[in-house]
Order: C-alpha cells, then sequence, then structure tokens
C-alpha cells in the first residue's frame, strides 16, 4: 500500500528551517491546508497535531481522501482527544482517539501498551498502521534520546527486523517518507505504546 507523507506543518520544505529557528511557523505560507481556521489557530496546534497527521497519512493511504489536520483534531475535541492545561495542550490521549476513529470515523483501533519494538511486527500482521510513540529525536537515530516518547509517527511496515515509517516532524526527504530503521534502534526511541488500527481483512481458510 502506497501511503502520501504529510508534515504536521504543512510545508515539508521547511522542515529543516522551522527545528533550527531559521523560520517560525508565522512563516508557513501553506497554512490554510492544515483546516485551520486562522493563522494564529495553526500556529497554536502545529507542534501538537504529530497524531492526527498520522491519521491523516492513514485515511489518504486507505480512502484517497485529504482529510486537513485541524479538521480531524477539532472533530476530535468532543472525545477529550486533547485536554488544555493553561497554556499547554496535552495530548493525543490515546483512548479518546480510539473512541473518536470508532464514532466519527468508523475505524477500529485498539490502545497497546507495555509493547517492546519487536511486538510492533504482530500488531502489523494484525492491522494496517500503528501509530508509535517515540521520542522526537527519531529524526536523528544516530544520537541516543535522553528519554523515550513525546512524539508520534505511522509506523507502515515492519519486515526482516527493520521499521518502516512516516515521520510527521522529518526535517528531510530521508527522515520524513519511508523512514527505515533496524528494529534495535527504533527500540532506544520508542516508549512502549501506541495506537493499532485499520484491522486487516481474516480471510477464512
Amino acid at each position: 500500500m502506497s501511503v502520501p507523507y504529510f508534515s504536521q506543518w504543512e510545508a515539508p520544505s521547511l522542515a529543516p528551517d522551522i527545528l533550527s529557528g531559521k523560520k517560525s511557523l508565522q512563516d508557513i505560507d501553506a497554512w490554510p491546508a492544515s483546516g485551520a481556521q486562522s493563522q494564529a489557530e495553526f500556529v497554536e496546534w502545529a507542534n501538537h497535531v504529530c497524531g492526527m497527521c498520522c491519521l491523516k497519512m492513514a485515511l489518504a493511504a486507505t480512502t484517497g481522501n485529504v482529510v486537513p489536520i485541524l479538521e480531524l483534531t477539532r472533530r476530535s475535541m468532543p472525545y477529550g482527544t486533547y485536554v488544555r492545561e493553561g497554556d499547554h495542550i496535552r495530548g493525543l490521549i490515546y483512548a479518546p482517539f480510539v473512541e473518536f476513529l470508532k464514532h466519527e470515523l468508523q475505524i477500529t483501533g485498539q490502545v497497546r501498551v507495555e509493547l517492546t519494538a519487536e511486538d510492533i511486527a504482530a500488531e502489523l500482521e494484525k492491522n494496517h498502521f500503528f501509530i508509535a510513540s517515540v521520542h522526537p529525536g527519531i529524526r536523528h537515530p544516530e544520537i541516543a534520546p535522553p528519554r523515550t516518547g513525546g512524539h508520534l509517527v505511522l509506523v507502515t511496515a515492519v519486515e526482516q527486523g527493520t521499521i518502516t515509517f512516516h515521520n510527521p516532524s522529518g526535517h528531510n526527504e530521508a527522515t520524513q517518507s519511508y523512514v527505515q530503521l533496524p528494529v534495535s534502534q527504533f527500540a532506544q526511541f520508542f516508549a512502549g505504546r501506541g495506537v493499532a488500527m485499520m484491522p486487516r481483512t481474516i480471510q477464512n481458510a
């Protein structure tokens, strides 16, 4: 299955400058594509929607429809997928996200915890996608992260000890789409949790 790539910042080519601080989110002219109702809304949310970007990519791959990230985010809010704590936005929160998938998109998902990186292969035997919690530093896999988790990527395959994924905040083509890392290296960043979704059809023998 071909999986289109989208950046959570709507401008993949600007990702290096955003990450380095050379450009800010206010410099992204493509913000209307996010579905934001204003540039201020885009700026507020763009660093928090890696999970919704993963969903956007999965939907585009399976349905051909490209649904704006902030449209998905707004639709999910009544389920509690994100929580405001003062000026801070907490989320994506997995259990409400699974409820959102079920009731709004008719997609089956399952929260998975206490996994090893090796366990992801079994998840993808049963499901088309696995949204994995990893440290955002996975875009620089040669540098050991200080901790795990904090960011979400869309895992699309595990084959011969290699995990393939799309990273919504990758800084160049090599770290954005169809990124491949050995399972052992991915494990350094993986927090052991995520969401498996879109079950594969099981054919009866």
